[in-house]
């Protein structure tokens, strides 16, 4: 497996990198943790309960899935070595890595590997990305390092899902006597770090697995810091608390840039920032009051004043480097507009609500959800900001319809996979509503699902990429959502340190890193 910084190819294109500047004092003889300061705490590291970037950061260097997806979007073996199917694409056939050990010492092989993949898609384990894998009849080891899924239909985006950090495998020791709803704190994965401790609140330690199958790291020990404030985490890069931290704010790049001890790293990310309604929660049952909201927001403003330009106004609910993805939008900012329709809805002057957000886990998330509670309020549309931390508020935001207590949140969603099966079936097909899925604003459109469906399972390009363009397009008239902007990505390092991956779908990785 390559882990070296790649050039990204032009679906991903790099916005920009700042020069080195000169070596800090530190150096690889004296120093022997690698420190990286986050903004949101991972909500669990057991990869059937993981739902969010910062996990996904974390738990990579721990525990490592079949397949990997590089800077470019190229798919590599990591713990299966090749991979073929059968004519029609329902039996596929994986050859596991040999000669590999988890952290407890229990050798990796087809049996560990089923065992994982056979508790991800049980139904009553309930993970939250079970739809990953389609519609899995049978998982078999037909021989030591032989794996066979068979599937009852063909599922077009298998591989890319596969190389989801979600995917992972643990130890078989670790998950053989658990319940169903069974879970664990740390896990026993086979990657190059070993996980030590976890300090709720603060901090995971990790130190480096000296039996691991691939290049050793040369940073004997990993922390990540979870610091939700944004000027928090640029004092601790400053003072050198912290080595490398994630999700700069704009208005901090300038300043750092003329640290010679720091070097900023500019690079773009497949998610897409929103506003989801409750679709089944009056006034948002109205299709005028969701397209009315749409028009309130000028979103090129919150792009360029907030941003300074390091995002993109949303032209559809996936960025344009995912397959499936057209160009349906934006809405434009048209605030008459949209009091036209809401007094058409019956609103003639507004209706007070709620809008909850986070605080950390986005780049200037809490100040995006002032600028829109500003915009909402010019239309007469009193939205009170609510925020929680990042698990309690992905557990809020995920109880079932009878249960739904929100009017209207933010979340992003970044497409890993590059297909928009993962952008569009996950947070919009009715089967995937709350409890079962990440469709939490119970967004439902009979011929969305029917789309979805087809695309599923077909297996040519340019049909596939047809179904989703009609998809989008009706997507985009229902407007479940505000559609906001796409991310882009901007971390900073300490000067004294090389090789970390920067990587498009938002893991900041380091098993490569060293200090100068």
């Amino acid at each position: 497996m390559k882990r070296i910084v790649f050039t990204l190819v032009a679906t991903l294109i790099v916005l920009g990198l700042v020069a080195c500047g000169p070596q800090a004092a530190d150096t690889a003889a004296v120093r022997d943790t690698l420190t990286i300061a986050i903004g949101a705490e991972p909500e669990s590291l057991d990869p059937v309960k993981m739902t969010s970037a910062p996990a996904a950061t974390v738990g990579e260097h721990v525990v490592e899935r079949l397949i990997y997806m590089e800077e470019d979007g190229t798919l590599t073996p990591m713990l299966a070595t090749s991979w073929s199917a059968n004519a029609d694409s329902t039996v596929w056939t994986f050859e596991i890595r040999q000669g590999v050990t988890f952290h407890d010492g229990a050798p990796l092989n087809a049996e560990a590997v089923r065992a994982n993949l056979a508790r991800f898609v049980d139904p009553e384990v309930g993970a939250a990305y079970r739809f990953l894998l389609g519609s899995v009849q049978d998982i078999q080891a037909t021989g030591e390092y032989t794996l066979q899924i068979t599937l009852a239909q063909p599922f077009a985006p298998i591989l890319s899902h596969l190389s989801h950090s979600f995917i992972g495998i643990v130890s078989p020791n670790q998950i053989s006597d658990l319940a169903a709803d069974g879970t664990f704190e740390i896990p026993v994965g086979t990657g190059p770090y070993v996980m030590e401790r976890w300090s709720r609140g603060d901090s995971i330690r990790m130190s480096v697995n000296a039996d691991y199958w691939g290049p050793i790291p040369q940073i004997p020990n990993l922390v990540f810091n979870f610091i939700p404030e944004e000027s928090a985490r640029i004092v601790a890069l400053e003072t050198g608390e912290a080595d490398a931290i994630m999700a700069v704010p704009p208005q901090d790049v300038a300043r750092l840039q003329q640290n010679p001890d720091i070097d900023v790293v500019f690079q773009t990310t497949v998610r897409t920032i929103y506003i989801s309604f409750n679709n089944i929660r009056e006034p948002f049952t109205d299709q005028r009051v969701r397209h009315a909201l749409n028009y309130a927001i000028d979103k090129q403003a919150i792009v360029d004043s907030i941003f300074e330009g390091n995002a993109f106004v949303a032209d559809a609910p996936i960025v344009d480097a995912v397959f499936g993805h057209t160009t349906v939008g934006p809405y434009e900012f048209n605030p008459d507009r949209a009091r036209e329709l809401l007094a058409e809805a019956g609103f003639p002057n507004g209706f007070d609500m709620v809008l909850h957000h986070p605080t950390g886990r986005y780049p200037l998330d809490a100040t995006v959800a002032q600028a829109v509670q500003s915009m909402l309020a010019d239309v007469g549309v009193n939205a009170t900001l609510e925020t929680r931390e990042w698990s309690a508020y992905l557990q809020f935001t995920s109880q079932p319809p009878d249960r739904a207590e929100y009017d209207s949140f933010m979340l992003g969603w970044g497409t890993v996979t590059l297909d928009a099966d993962y952008g569009l079936f996950a947070l919009l097909h009715t089967r995937q509503w709350n409890p079962n899925g990440n469709n939490r604003g119970f967004y439902s459109n009979p011929r969305v699902d029917e789309l979805l469906d087809a695309a599923r399972i077909e297996t040519n390009p340019d049909r596939r990429r047809t179904m989703y363009h009609e998809a989008v397009d009706l997507i985009w008239d229902d407007a479940p959502w505000i559609f906001l902007y796409n991310a882009g990505q901007i971390n900073a390092v300490r000067s004294n340190v090389q090789g970390l991956i920067h990587h498009p779908l938002e893991n900041l990785s380091a098993w490569a890193a060293s200090f100068r």
